[in-house]
């Protein structure tokens, strides 16, 4: 009688999800980089661009959608039938490469700028404690010479000695008081220091995150999402004809409309949602514990809230009508699919514009 075989078990992934969920995900995040790789092809194919380090590096990053500003310049360029000159393509490296450098320069110097705050205020602590321990030193010391100069018949050497050390201690007390404004003074300069870091993520605008945190945001999420074996979507949804907006009632009415609706997204934020400004009238989303079903379900909501809203222009009385946008929504396969999860979700959003606009696609 032949030897029974075991039964195939599969192999638990370690979060206790099944095997074969982890094999889907990692195929999701193959067909992403397959999908972008195609494009970036066809793209080169068709405007027949250099194949160099530089151009395929900025080829990824706008049609994969990693950098919203330089996608929407090569949008704009196709748009209006410009040539994808090499000189052109030049000057975008240029201007993206001075960008993130000038964004690197500021993150380092806050860095440096905090880190000697804390060196002189842990000095300036040591100091002051070592100060007030010489101080209780020097002044039992003085009440010992001085009660000898009494016994002794206040001999005149004890007696200047006493005087020195006196002044001795008088010094020490004014560098303790100096020790302390300065502490306090450091307290401060980190405070305005950790505001001035806060600051630097918001939208002026919108007081919304702005992609600058959005970015640190989506890191850290997918990092933990990665770790726990949670889910994690993201989403980007666009004004629907926001050009409209602001050739009919101006930039500034324009710009009250995405403050209202960065209101309707901070309603929405908090532990399961994390809204951003991403640029423009586009905003990006994080959904954590949420996988694309969950995620596209949580953004369809957020949209029929705003689209039931009645928004008037507060110069003039009249409506702006319905206010409605398009949102496109992807989950994020671990760390690595990042990028390709945005790609996704961006590509999402441009199909519900090119299907009639006002509703949510999953990608």
């Amino acid at each position: 009688m032949a030897a029974s075989v075991p039964a195939r078990q599969e192999p638990q992934s370690p979060a206790g999800g099944s095997g074969s969920d982890v094999l889907q995900s990692r195929d999701r995040a193959r067909e992403g980089r397959s999908e972008l790789m195609q494009r970036v092809t066809e793209f080169v194919l068709k405007h027949d661009v250099a194949l160099t380090g530089s151009n395929l590096s900025l080829l990824v990053a706008a049609l994969s959608g990693s950098d919203s500003a330089l996608a929407r310049a090569f949008t704009a360029r196709e748009i209006s039938q410009e040539p994808f000159s090499q000189k052109w393509l030049d000057e975008m490296a240029r201007s993206r490469s001075r960008e993130e450098e000038r964004k690197g320069s500021i993150e380092q110097l806050i860095d440096r700028v905090e880190a000697s705050l804390t060196k002189f205020a842990q000095t300036a602590q040591t100091a002051e404690a070592e100060t007030s321990e010489h101080r209780g030193a020097i002044d039992a010391h003085i009440a010992t010479l001085a009660q000898n100069a009494v016994q002794d018949g206040s001999q005149l050497g004890i007696e200047r000695l006493v005087d020195l050390s006196r002044v001795m201690l008088e010094r020490i007390v004014q560098i303790e008081e100096a020790m302390k404004k300065s502490q306090a003074e450091t307290a401060d300069l980190k405070e305005s220091l950790a505001e001035a870091r806060a600051e630097a993520n918001v939208d002026h605008l919108t007081n919304l995150p702005n992609r600058r945190a959005f970015e640190t945001q989506l890191e850290k999420l997918s990092e933990r999402a990665a770790e726990r074996g949670e889910p994690l979507s993201v989403g980007f949804c666009d004004v629907d004809h926001f050009k409209s907006i602001n050739d009919t009632h101006g930039h500034d009415a324009g710009d009250r409309v995405l403050v209202a609706i960065a209101r309707t997204l901070q309603s929405y934020a908090g532990r399961n949602c994390f809204a951003a400004r991403h640029g423009g009238e586009e905003f990006a989303l994080l959904f954590p514990g949420a996988d694309i079903a969950k995620a596209k379900v949580r953004l369809d909501k957020i949209r029929m809230d705003l689209s039931s809203r009645q928004m008037v222009n507060r110069d003039n009385g009249q409506s702006f009508g319905k206010i409605t946008f398009s949102g496109g929504v992807s989950q994020i396969e671990g760390p690595e699919d990042a990028r390709n999860a945005l790609a996704r979700a961006d590509a999402a959003l441009y199909k519900a514009k090119e299907s009639g606009r006002d509703q949510v696609i999953a990608g």
